[in-house]
């Protein structure tokens, strides 16, 4: 017999069809799926729904390149703040990272995956993909892949280090600790960059994706490329390749919370941190001022993406979500998917703040397919409670 899969959580009134389109995602799907939404408008929650056995309501997920938001918002605050300067050279900050013709990279080409270093001519070992030192002490030696700013590719497991290195030459602390003092730790927010062992108990292992016959059998028929672009960007080409799906069940991965994808989150966590960014929360002003939230969401990147063959669009750091997902939100939209299923962002024109966590890894890897009927529905409902 096919157990139900029950709806929990609650909406505020006006956001009930949100939980209607919840129960629909969740009829089609397998009988064990643990997954959560939570959503705020301008500050307020107004969704957070989840299903799943015992334990979903308070789990954590491996959020992959979700990650990436958080680690540009620390990134945005300290350019707020006049630490970092996008138009300046990486190298101003990072002087070894001049080598192989990369003197002249800004800290917003970098950021808009523009550097041309997405990975490593003999990739990663494990314990490298884990620790942000040391893949940005590879890349800093690492010849570009193409001449930095003529093209974009996502640098998928790189981007975080590199910007993480800037933070640590800049600041004297890393990424992680500032994004703990300055964003997690004020918040109370269930989204770490470094999982604390005290909080192990509440992760939930990602399960493997479970495709359907059809999918397998497209799965299986990709020809092995090791050496490309896009399998040097995911560490294909290492000569322990990154198992993607297994990557925060490790944890290593979990304790030192690389900035690349390393996080690991709640639903709630995801979309408060958006909107504590953008709109605050519980009457406190946001992190970020308008100004610097458009500055970030402005388009530096956008056509085929050299690493992921496929039309992208990103701003600085962030992925320019209302242009390469989700047209209908407002412009200069600010957020990051994970490979796993997560999505997360805010759109600063309409006030929404979305986070999404599911345990299971989707096919084919990105946004699970389920957010673009999720986002609608609570974009609708915003719009349509004013």
């Amino acid at each position: 017999m096919t157990r139900e899969i029950r709806v929990q959580g609650k909406v505020a009134e006006g956001y009930e069809a949100v939980r209607e389109e919840f129960a629909a995602v969740l009829a089609g799907e397998r009988p064990e799926y643990e997954g959560r939404l939570t959503a705020y408008v301008r500050g307020r929650e107004v969704v957070d729904l989840w299903a799943g056995p015992e334990g979903t309501e308070d789990g954590l997920f491996g959020v992959y390149s979700s990650t990436k938001g958080a680690a540009h918002l620390v990134v945005a605050l300290l350019v707020q703040d006049g630490v970092l300067d996008l138009d300046r050279a990486v190298a101003h900050y990072w002087p070894e990272f001049a080598a192989e013709g990369k003197g002249a990279v800004t800290l917003r080409e970098l950021l808009a995956h523009r550097a041309g270093i997405v990975g490593a001519d003999s990739g990663f070992t494990p314990e490298e993909v884990a620790d942000d030192r040391a893949i940005a002490a590879r890349m800093a030696a690492q010849r570009p892949f193409w001449r930095p700013g003529t093209a974009f590719g996502y640098h998928a497991l790189t981007v975080g280090a590199l910007s993480g290195e800037v933070v640590l030459r800049a600041t004297g602390q890393t990424l992680q600790e500032v994004y703990e003092e300055r964003v997690r730790a004020p918040y109370g927010l269930d989204f770490f960059l470094g999982l604390p062992e005290e909080h192990e108990k509440r992760f939930r292992p990602v399960q493997p994706m479970a495709p359907t016959p059809e999918e397998a059998a497209l799965l299986a028929s990709l020809p092995p490329q090791p050496h490309s672009l896009g399998s040097i960007a995911f560490n294909r080409n290492a000569a322990e390749p990154t198992d993607l799906e297994a990557l925060p069940n490790s944890r290593l991965v979990r304790a030192k919370g690389p900035a690349s994808v390393g996080g690991v989150a709640s639903a709630r966590g995801l979309a408060g941190m958006y909107a504590a960014a953008v709109t605050g929360v519980d009457g406190r002003e946001a992190l970020l001022k308008a100004s610097t939230v458009a500055e970030f969401g402005q388009v530096q990147s956008v056509g085929h993406d050299l690493a992921l063959r496929a039309h992208k669009a990103y701003g600085v750091g962030f992925q320019a979500t209302s242009e390469a997902v989700y047209p209908y939100l407002g412009a200069g939209t600010i957020g990051h998917s994970g490979i796993g299923g997560s999505q997360a962002f805010a759109d600063p024109r309409g006030g929404l703040a979305y986070g999404y966590t599911r345990r299971r890894y989707a096919f084919p890897g990105g946004p699970a397919a389920e957010n673009e009927r999720l986002v609608r529905a609570v974009h609708e409902a915003a719009l349509a409670a004013g």
